[in-house]
């Protein structure tokens, strides 16, 4: 696992940091989203944000910073949405349907955001973009737990050697409807995409 990136602040405080990061963070998704990253400037960074320039410079060393703690705060929020499906004592079946719901449901709420990740991504230094990166392949991580646990428990019928291709499949299913969003939603509700997504995936791997 790629290490944290830490982010100098002249602030002492660990919870103001901490507060203060979320107003830059919510700022800079909305600029970066209308805008794009590199034609946003810091000053309007620290204006939406709701305190000067000299202020926001406390918290960060440089617009680079305000992109990692965006796309770290974006994963962040798709494991926290994922963490929730985990339950113990179902089977691996069981908990892949409800993962991919979960993912999805995440997916459409943050739709934005990772879109975000995806396009300016190319913007952060390597070592920060590895770790972004990084980050992507714990999300697939995620669903080759699952489909390891389906293994074990017989409930999921894939070999070892299929097991990381699956997860990848399900994480491209997932962000597919946010990058084909202007096409599929012409055509199919949230709803209606999980249910279909869900029964291909589970036929796969089911006797279903």
């Amino acid at each position: 696992m790629e290490q944290r990136k830490s982010i100098p602040s002249m602030v002492k405080d660990p919870k103001l940091i901490e507060k203060r990061r979320e107003q830059i963070i919510e700022a800079a998704v909305e600029l970066f989203i209308s805008k794009g990253f590199h034609k946003t400037t810091t000053r309007e960074i620290s204006r939406a944000s709701g305190f000067s320039i000299g202020t926001l410079y406390e918290y960060i060393e440089s617009k680079e910073d305000v992109l990692y703690l965006v796309c770290d705060a974006i994963h962040a929020g798709v494991e926290k949405g994922l963490q929730e499906v985990l339950v113990n004592g179902v089977s691996g079946a069981v908990m892949l349907e409800a993962a991919i719901e979960g993912f999805l449901r995440v997916m459409d709420q943050m739709q934005d955001r990772v879109l975000l990740i995806y396009q300016e991504i190319k913007s952060l230094p390597r070592e920060t973009m590895r770790y972004v990166l990084a980050k992507e392949e714990e999300i697939t991580g995620f669903f080759e737990e699952i489909l390891h646990r389906g293994r074990r428990d017989g409930s999921l019928q894939i070999d070892e050697n299929s097991v990381k291709l699956m997860a990848h499949n399900i994480v491209v299913l997932g962000e597919m409807w946010t990058f084909r969003r202007w096409s599929l939603r012409k055509d199919y509700t949230l709803e209606e995409f999980t249910k279909m997504q869900t029964s291909l995936i589970l036929r796969e791997l089911t006797d279903k």
